[in-house]
């Protein structure tokens, strides 16, 4: 039979599982962002610099969701308050 510790550990676990999946996507975003950066570059070598500072400035805004989602894992598989 299953106690209340358990099923709080059960859902924790279910949780971390479904936070994670915030992590795809920021990768499918930032792949599109890094395929169209390359695309701009070869259409205009000459402003490689402002491509590439901008992409990387929206990959990283991008990220913060992958991030927190990590976090949020983290938390539900190592914080057990009442436990």
């Amino acid at each position: 039979m299953f106690t209340g510790e358990d099923l709080i550990l059960a859902c924790s676990a279910i949780g971390a599982g479904l936070a994670v999946i915030a992590g795809i996507g920021p990768g499918i975003g930032q792949g599109i962002a890094a395929g169209y950066a390359a695309s701009a570059v070869g259409r205009n070598p000459g402003a490689k610099g402002d491509i590439t500072s901008t992409m990387l400035l929206g990959q990283a805004v991008a990220e913060t969701t992958g991030l927190y989602g990590l976090v949020v894992a983290i938390l539900l598989l190592f914080v057990k308050p009442l436990i």
